[in-house]
Parts: structure tokens; sequence; C-alpha cells
């Protein structure tokens, strides 16, 4: 076992446990992640160095298409968030060596793993087949600026929209509700830039609007809203349904609940004279055909 700041590392026969810590100074987002399991084979290097104010840090790299987490955030992630870094006082340099050195003969050669501490010395990784570091568990949601991201866990996701925040062009197109079959990805873009969104990517569907705020298949973030703590777990456990749906060949009807509950809200759009005549006939019997 070896202990940091906002992290304990626990050493075992085929993986790497990581439990982290849930204080006040903790990065939020350990907070929700809590522990994770990495398997050797997940890894690609070990690298230790210096870190800063009297620190070393112990990082283990992912290899790519590992980790649903890290596939999702695609880089975004600051250092004070990356899961992956143990930062101890240098006092513990030796004994991190000796950790670093344990853990790189653990992970072997099968994963082209790239053992050197200079990060410009970047050797060939053979990128995953699969997921090998399970995804955040349960249902998730999270607040965003136009509505209320949620995904059950399993098979759907819902955007339902807010009066204040969503545009007129999500409002015409009603709460949307997405089966993970009818998606091939999930693309995230932090809270912590101007522009920041989650949006889901169809599965061989028409073309996206091209700005986040007027594309049903988006809830876009602002000040307080979709914090990374939230929205990054909830990106990563729709990206790993989606690739878990990909094994299975057939696909279920929607939901007759879900279903009248969209009609409904589209008659209202109706009545409001948001939409029109045409439009209703025409979503309405989209709706349908989805039973």
């Amino acid at each position: 076992m070896l202990a940091g700041i906002h992290a304990t590392w626990e050493f075992e026969s085929d993986a790497l446990v990581i439990r982290f810590d849930r204080g006040n100074r903790a990065p939020r987002l350990f907070g929700v992640l809590r522990e994770r399991r990495v398997p050797h084979e997940a890894l690609a290097s070990v690298t230790l160095s210096p870190g800063k104010r009297g620190t070393v840090v112990l990082h283990a790299v992912p290899r790519p298409g590992a980790d649903p987490l890290m596939e999702a955030a695609a880089g975004q992630l600051s250092e004070n968030c990356d899961p992956y870094r143990l930062v101890l006082p240098a006092d513990r340099e030796t004994l991190a060596e000796y950790y670093r050195d344990e853990l790189r003969g653990a992970v072997g050669p099968g994963t082209g793993a790239a053992y050197s501490d200079d990060p410009s010395d970047g050797g060939e990784v053979t990128p995953a087949d699969r997921f090998l570091v399970a995804p955040p568990q349960g249902p998730q949601s999270f607040k965003a600026y136009d509505g209320k991201a949620s995904f059950d866990g399993q098979s759907e996701v819902s955007f339902r929209w807010s009066w204040t925040g969503a545009s007129s062009e999500k409002w015409k197109a009603g709460d949307q509700f997405f089966h993970v079959r009818d998606l091939c990805g999930v693309e995230w873009r932090s809270p912590d830039v101007l522009d920041g969104h989650l949006r889901l990517v169809p599965r061989g569907g028409e073309p996206r609007a091209p700005q986040p705020d007027r594309d049903p298949a988006s809830v876009v973030f602002g000040l307080g809203y979709g914090p990374v703590h939230l929205s990054l777990p909830f990106a990563a456990a729709v990206l790993a349904a989606i690739r878990t749906s990909d094994r299975v060949p057939a696909r279920t009807a929607a939901a007759p609940g879900a279903v009248a509950e969209r009609i409904r809200h589209l008659g209202e759009l109706h009545q409001a004279g948001l939409v029109t005549d045409e439009e209703f006939s025409a979503k309405k019997a989209e709706l349908l055909a989805e039973l």
C-alpha cells in the first residue's frame, strides 16, 4: 500500500486499486469515483517525476481505449483531477521508485508499454480493444444550463429542457429520449471552457446542428452547470453502455410510457403555438413508429 495526497494505491497480483480521499481539499471528482480497480493489462506506462513544492508524482497511464472515463475526458482533465497521478512527499521518493519498478514488472510487455520517465520518449502502445476499467455504476444525472440530463445506468438517456435556458429549437423538438443502441459515441467538452457541453452522437442519424445550444442531442454547460465531477462520470457511463450495446444484436421497442409522455409534451407545444400543425403531425407519427 502506498498512501499519497488525496489517494492511496494498493497493489494486487493482477491489478492496481486506487482509493480516493473524500476530504474538503480533494478534487470533487475523486469523491465521486471513490475507488477504481485498474487491471495491469489496462496500463501503458508508469513514470516517476518531480512534482511541485517538495513532492514527487507517481503516474500510471492507461492504454488508449482501456478506461471509459479517460476516453470521455479526451485529455481535458487538469493534472489535479487526473485519477492516475499519486502525489507523494519528496522524502518518499525511494519508496515510490520501488513501487514504480514493481508495477512496471507486473504490467509486462503484452501491452506495448512505454516505461521511460522522459515524457518526450513515448513508445508505441497497443490500444485496448475493449474497456478494461469499470465505468461509474448506477443511474447518473446532472443539471445543465438548458435542462437536466439523466441516464438510467443501462439503456436510456434523457434530456428534459428547462424553461429558462433551452433554445427554441430544443423546445420545438421536445424532451429527448435516446436508447444507447441508437448512439455511436459521446462528445464531452469540459465545463471549464467557454463552449462546454455534452453531446450524444447518433448512429447514422441526420447531421447535427453546428451549435450545441441548438442541437437536441446535446446539453450545454455554464457557470455551476454540468460540473466535471458530475458530467464526466455521466459521459463515461453512457459511453461504456454504448460500447456494450454494440455486442447486443437486437433492439427493443421504446417504452409506451415514455412515448406517451413525449406526445403529451408535443401537444403542449402545439397548443402554445410553438409547433405548427404539420410539425405536430409529423413528429407524432415519428413517435408512434417507435412503439
